[in-house]
């Protein structure tokens, strides 16, 4: 996933205030074991996630300067457990971690995507609290695959793949 495309605005988040989904914060709040840690990806999977976008380049100077150069970057976090692409769940959280940055409304998918292109090994989302959690290793391939965990009825979890509304309009058409 290119990181120029999730900063693009889109109007599928039109009239998002950037407040937290309840349910997705009492999801990541419950998360003590392998089966909480899944109802809190099966919350992810439906929530918008805010990706924090943050000025970098040169920052040489007191003065104006025709010639400095700043871009806007998507923002990872390295420490003794490796290298994290950080989201968050809503501007509260992501300000709670850095006030100035820019919040870029995504999805979990879109994400997971993201963390190889930017030189990360896993998502770590809401990192200064309430709640935080890591994803890595299988269930980050699965999701930036464009899958989704479910919890179905019967409390058992499987991973899925929801239609592209445009091949359902090509095979309907077809």
């Amino acid at each position: 996933m290119d990181l120029r495309t999730l900063a693009q605005p889109s109007s599928r988040f039109a009239g998002d205030h950037g407040e937290a989904d309840p349910l997705t914060r009492e999801a990541l709040a419950r998360v003590e074991d392998p089966t909480s840690y899944i109802r809190a990806l099966v919350a992810l999977c439906s929530s918008r996630l805010l990706l924090p976008i943050v000025a970098s380049g040169d920052d040489g100077g007191t003065e104006p300067d025709p010639d400095r150069h700043a871009e806007m970057a998507a923002v990872t976090l390295t420490d003794e457990s490796g290298s994290h692409l950080l989201a968050f769940t809503g501007v509260d959280s992501l300000r709670a971690w850095q006030v100035g940055a820019r919040p870029v409304p995504c999805l979990l998918d879109e994400l997971c995507a993201t963390v190889g292109p930017a030189g990360a090994g896993a998502l770590l989302i809401d990192v200064a609290g309430p709640h935080p959690l890591v994803i890595s290793g299988e269930a980050l391939e699965f999701l930036a695959s464009g899958m989704a965990v479910v919890e179905f009825d019967d409390g058992e979890f499987g991973w899925v793949r929801y239609a592209d509304d445009r091949a359902e309009e090509e095979s309907s058409q077809g």
